[in-house]
């Protein structure tokens, strides 16, 4: 199996599941990798950024033509093909129902063409098949975010962290809510800190989100945030 990592890229793709079925990963943003209930996540990358799943124990009883298959799928995706990716994730969820990362790619699909309910439907599906994959909870969170639906993006965020004290997207992503939806400039605070103390390379966008709530009162604005696929 090849676990991609998570990357993170304002404006790009996303992150996309790395693993078919979704046992695994690791932290840093691109496409999913296999056929196994793959999880997305986020980190400056290409266009297609593909989540690695996080997983803990690698998939077994994944057959070759299956993991062949799901890797084409990535592999369009990553070339910007994203209707042809979507076809190839679409397919294997149709033949293999028990697979995760296919609907977690299709999924992160959905969800930066606009199809926000579809985007949920196919995210809460990948969760339903691999409910510990913080990596697909990370991604549900998002597309809650994106429907509005905050309350639900939170759960998401803090099952995800749960699961996984060290996912710094996770922090990231629910400090973000605190920030902007929540108005809870404290908690917010604590979260990007959290995340900046797990991200050894730093991260001189979340420095300033820091900076801009500390003196919000006085700037009388605020900036806009990018969620870590």
């Amino acid at each position: 199996m090849r676990y991609a990592d998570l990357l993170w890229r304002c404006g790009a793709l996303g992150a996309l599941c790395a693993a078919v079925a979704g046992c695994a990963g690791v932290a840093t943003p691109k496409p999913a990798q296999t056929p196994q209930a793959a999880a997305p996540a986020p980190a400056p990358a290409p266009s297609s950024a593909v989540a690695a799943a996080r997983a803990k124990e690698t998939p077994t009883g994944i057959s070759p033509a299956v993991q062949r298959e799901f890797d084409e799928a990535l592999d369009a995706l990553n070339a910007g093909h994203a209707d042809q990716a979507a076809r190839g994730f679409l397919d294997l969820t149709r033949n293999h129902s028990e697979l995760g990362g296919p609907h977690a790619n299709l999924g992160i699909i959905y969800r930066q063409a606009g199809k926000q309910a579809e985007a949920v439907a196919e995210l809460e599906q990948a969760v339903r098949l691999n409910p510990q994959q913080p990596v697909f909870l990370n991604q549900l969170g998002i597309a809650y975010r994106w429907q509005g639906q905050f309350g639900k993006a939170r759960e998401a965020y803090e099952k995800a962290i749960a699961m996984d004290p060290t996912y710094s997207a996770a922090y990231l992503n629910l400090g973000i809510l605190f920030d902007l939806y929540f108005w809870d400039s404290k908690r917010a605070l604590e979260l990007y800190d959290r995340y900046l103390a797990l991200t050894p390379g730093g991260d001189d966008k979340v420095v300033k989100w820091v900076a801009d709530i500390k003196n919000r009162s006085q700037q009388g604005g605020k900036l806009s945030r990018q969620e870590q696929p």
